[in-house]
């Protein structure tokens, strides 16, 4: 006997249908599972069939086969047991078998059947929705999280009875109707740069980053502020579009960090990021066993803030390379490639040397130049050539830190910002949602012509510095954002010339 059920799987951070055939024949009673499952789906026939026999169903006779298909590629997790128990009891005609067909069900079991919340739902929905499915059967744990997408019937289940109540045509009681709440974007509440004193070249430097989505590298002493500003920097960022804000969602859920329950829903506030500088090169960029997404994927439309740039795995750094260029990383293992978002703001801090106080006004510095040289050197010129913005922090006198007069607040910041940003969707385009930094190479060409003093200064400051042809590049993209700022459409002298203020770190 031959029955079929639904279930769904990721692969990155993208679900696809799986489909669940079960099949029972003749012979010493056993109970297979194929289709590349891995150690955690090979354990759910014991929690499927303790499970069927504690709810007090009748679990089916005979030598069992359940086939995962497609049959190529690797399935993990406990997230099948539901399918795979009403794809059992669907054999005997315990429920309907052709009604059966019509759902898709996700869910782990638990011994006495109540059904518990699996990780990365989001992206399954999604998956099943694409492949024409409409009707859900999901644990009430991930009932608001499925709702967040559109144009589904969604059940949530508390135990295998309820699911095989809603096949049996019952199920009116466990619709889930819930409406989740509208989207509304706000800003991350990470603190406000009224609260920063002084610091006024590290805040436009700042702001020039959050206009046109550059990269930055804060260099300065211990205690100078550099991780108060970087956490700030979300706090005059635009606010994400619905689009942005549910691959960010579906990206948590991936990873399992999307909050559950009654805290459950979209997230509206661009990520921060801020991993320890032990993180390993996978956990940093994504990859694993199983491929899940990294601190840089989960930092996706938002900030990724490095502090203490040069105690970090050099392979790991060096492995951001591509996606500080593509706004994606590829994963490649034996079972596949799999592609990562990662499109986000870098901020990396770092001392001057490796004591920290290299150039402060009254403090001793223990390093020697060839200290200096080596530590710096821990950072590459590929990576660094990628920064567009180096700014150097110094502490602030007494009598700014003390002075009552507020600074610049970040909604007067983000109102900048935001004019700066609608300037380059216009140029690029809405639907593309381009910043300066992600233009292409010919777009470079056409919107950053320089006039000949403009022209001049470049290439002093080429010479000098002898700088890259990416080096040259990131400064055209920096002096046009600049000039967007100051509501100018040719780029100008001074735009250039701010512009190359902002290389110093390749002086050194």
């Amino acid at each position: 006997m031959l029955a079929l059920a639904h279930s769904a799987a990721m692969q990155g951070v993208d679900g696809y249908v799986v489909r669940v055939e079960a099949d029972s024949s003749p012979g010493t009673p056993a109970f297979s599972i194929i289709g590349l499952p891995d150690r955690a789906l090979g354990e759910s026939r014991d929690r499927v069939r303790a499970a069927i026999f504690n709810s007090g169903l009748l679990f089916p006779s005979g030598k069992l086969l359940i086939n995962l298909a497609p049959a190529d590629v690797r399935k993990e997790g406990p997230g099948f047991d539901l399918s795979l128990a009403l794809a059992l009891l669907s054999i005997d005609e315990q429920i309907d078998r052709l009604a059966l067909q019509g759902f898709v069900a996700l869910g782990e079991l638990a011994l006495d059947g109540a059904v518990r919340g699996v990780r990365g739902l989001l992206p399954m929905v999604l998956g099943a929705r694409s492949a024409g499915f409409s009707k859900l059967l999901v644990p009430r744990a991930n009932a608001r999280e499925a709702a967040l997408v559109e144009g589904l019937e969604i059940y949530a289940l508390d135990a295998l009875l309820d699911a095989v109540a809603v096949v049996q045509g019952h199920g009116a009681k466990f619709r889930f109707t819930e409406k989740p709440a509208p989207y509304r974007a706000r800003p991350e509440a990470l603190g406000d740069f009224a609260d920063v004193r002084g610091q006024r070249h590290a805040k436009r430097a700042l702001e020039i980053a959050a206009a046109g989505g550059h990269n930055v590298l804060l260099v300065g002493p211990p205690g100078c502020g550099k991780t108060m500003l970087a956490r700030r920097l979300p706090s005059i960022l635009p606010a994400m579009s619905p689009g942005e804000a549910l691959e960010v969602t579906k990206i948590y859920s991936v990873a399992g960090l999307l909050p559950q329950g009654e805290r459950a829903g979209i997230l509206n506030a661009r990520p921060f990021r801020a991993p320890h500088h032990t993180i390993s090169q996978i956990a940093l960029c994504g990859g694993g066993a199983a491929p899940r997404p990294g601190e840089i994927s989960l930092a996706q439309h938002g900030v990724l803030f490095l502090d203490e740039l040069p105690e970090f795995n050099r392979a790991a750094l060096e492995s951001m390379r591509q996606p500080l260029e593509e706004g994606s990383i590829v994963v490649g293992r034996a079972a596949g490639s799999f592609t990562f978002p990662a499109r986000f703001a870098l901020v990396a801090a770092m001392n001057p040397c490796p004591c920290g106080f290299r150039g402060t006004r009254g403090e001793n510095c223990r390093c020697d130049d060839a200290m200096v040289a080596k530590y710096v050197a821990k950072l590459s010129g590929p990576l660094l050539d990628r920064i567009d913005l180096h700014i150097e922090v110094t502490r602030v006198p007494f009598d700014e830190l003390v002075t009552r007069t507020p600074s610049e607040s970040s909604t007067t910041m983000r109102s900048r910002v935001e004019a700066a940003r609608a300037v380059q969707r216009k140029r690029y385009g809405v639907s593309r949602l381009h910043t300066n930094a992600a233009a292409t190479a010919r777009e470079v060409g056409t919107y950053c012509v320089l006039n000949q003093e403009a022209t001049a200064l470049l290439r002093e400051a080429t010479t000098r510095n002898r700088l890259s042809a990416r080096g040259l590049d990131r400064i055209l993209r920096v002096a046009r954002t600049v000039a967007d700022l100051a509501g100018s459409a040719k780029i100008d002298c001074a735009h250039v010339a701010e512009a190359i203020g902002y290389r110093g770190l390749e002086r050194h």
